[in-house]
């Protein structure tokens, strides 16, 4: 029973999938969102909104700050745990040594 749960779930989330992707504007097509308003704005007002002839910069760094300020903290974070995992703790205690005389 729960198998046929599962298939279901996935079959309904397969279709789903299929349904968005066949909606999705082909590529290149000025439909797409990738050309919105949004991007125009920005290279259009940057250098005025900002006063730094570097549009990409601008965007990065003023439009987008918190946006790459997450992304920082994301990766500083995946650093820190793989670093975390690699160092580890040495799995034997050091020795001491001790000399009977």
């Amino acid at each position: 029973m729960k198998k046929l749960i599962m298939f279901t779930a996935l079959g309904g989330l397969l279709i789903l999938m299929i349904s968005s992707y066949m909606q999705m504007p082909p590529m290149g097509n000025i439909e797409n969102p990738s050309y919105n308003q949004v991007a125009e704005y920005y290279l259009k007002e940057a250098v005025e909104d900002t006063h730094s002839p570097n549009v990409v910069a601008d965007i990065i760094m003023d439009y987008r700050s918190l946006d790459t300020l997450g992304e920082a903290t994301v990766l500083f974070t995946s650093i820190a745990a793989v670093l975390t995992v690699l160092v580890g703790k040495d799995p034997k205690p050091e020795e001491e040594d001790v000399h009977h005389g």
